[in-house]
């Protein structure tokens, strides 16, 4: 299916019920006073993430989502019944932003996790409520209080802990389905991958990580150009970039810019776009070694990364012919399995301090 990862919808909570104006009236019971029960509170609408979802796509079809209305109060001091809670799932992952004001409410990371996105109103006071030395027979009650009504835009991020970028026909597909089960469409023309695709990278039982492809970035990327843009925010989640650039690209087309200036269009587009993405670590992987022989790849690589002054790790690889790609994932795992022993180090060491 194909990943649709923007939608917008409108919620509305419940309106409170309506407080009740009554007068107990019984025999043998003379001037029994108010007895109007209270209305009960509008139902609140709720997202709620659910890691068995993966895109948004049913947020096509339905636009509007409304908690149910609080009932009203009644006699003998009866009060409503509040109005039931609506809670809507929705992957995990998603962005939750209030379009009216551009704020983000909220974002859901964790299965499970919920946000609440629209109160409901609070119910009417009964005539009960009113009584007074001066007043005994009050006939006043208050009305619910209306539900609140948002327009939101959700948006899902993938959460990958690896993402490959680069120039469109760098190899990310081809890259994506040598080292996991994930199968994009391959072909030998520009902007084959329409949208992201996820694969799952198993080490051995229980060590694994997620890497994501995205489409291919061009010069302009950031202001709207090629169908990059669109998907840029999904790196924003990961712990780690692969660059993949065609050690070899063809003249003319988008392949016929150099390996070096690739790169540094594709590290402008990233500043452009979130400076944060340029702070990441980022890790060089030289394609396409199988177009060269071998020595002269290696001359190649060696030549790209001096006259780019890399000085992170780099790798030349072939992801046609799987040489190359595996050491990679080896690593790979290893940097992430440092990164998740220093957090619970360091949330350790807060644990410690806070008692």
């Amino acid at each position: 299916m194909k990943l649709v990862d923007e939608a917008e919808i409108t919620v509305i909570a419940g309106n409170g019920g309506n407080g009740c104006v009554s007068f107990r009236r019984e025999k043998f019971i003379p001037l029994g006073g108010p007895d109007g029960g209270d209305g009960g509170d509008g139902g609140s609408v709720w997202l709620q993430a659910d890691e068995n979802l993966n895109t948004l796509v049913d947020f096509r079809h339905q636009k509007v989502f409304r908690a149910q209305r609080g009932e009203n109060g009644m006699g003998r001091q009866m009060y409503g019944k509040g109005g039931e809670d609506l809670v809507v799932t929705v992957p995990v992952g998603t962005v939750v932003t209030n379009v009216e004001t551009d704020e983000v409410i909220g974002d859901l990371t964790r299965h499970g996790q919920r946000l609440l996105v629209a109160r409901g109103g609070k119910g009417g006071l009964g005539n009960m409520h009113f009584k007074s030395s001066v007043n005994r027979a009050p006939r006043r009650a208050t009305p619910g209080a209306e539900g609140e009504r948002r327009q939101l835009r959700l948006e899902l991020k993938l959460l990958a802990d690896v993402g490959l970028l680069g120039f469109p026909n760098a190899g990310k597909s081809t890259f994506i389905r040598a080292v996991s089960a994930a199968t994009p469409r391959v072909a030998d023309y520009p902007f084959t991958t329409l949208y992201p695709n996820l694969g799952v990278v198993s080490i051995e039982p229980h060590r694994s990580f997620v890497i994501a492809d995205i489409p291919g970035l061009i010069e302009g990327a950031a202001e709207g150009a090629g169908l990059g843009i669109q998907f840029l925010k999904h790196l924003q989640r990961t712990r780690l970039l692969l660059h993949l650039v065609d050690i070899a690209p063809m003249e003319g087309g988008v392949e016929g810019v150099s390996p070096v200036e690739q790169v540094r269009a594709i590290e402008r587009e990233l500043g452009k776009y979130d400076p944060a993405l340029l702070e990441k670590p980022r890790w060089l992987v030289l394609n396409k070694a199988d177009l060269m022989f071998e020595d002269e790849a290696r001359a190649q690589a060696e030549a790209i990364v001096a006259e780019l002054g890399w000085q992170g790790p780099w790798y030349l690889v072939s992801a046609l012919g799987r040489e190359g790609t595996w050491p990679i994932m080896l690593d790979v795992q290893a940097f992430l399995d440092r990164l998740r022993e220093a957090e619970l180090e360091a949330r350790d060491e807060a644990g410690a301090a806070d008692a």
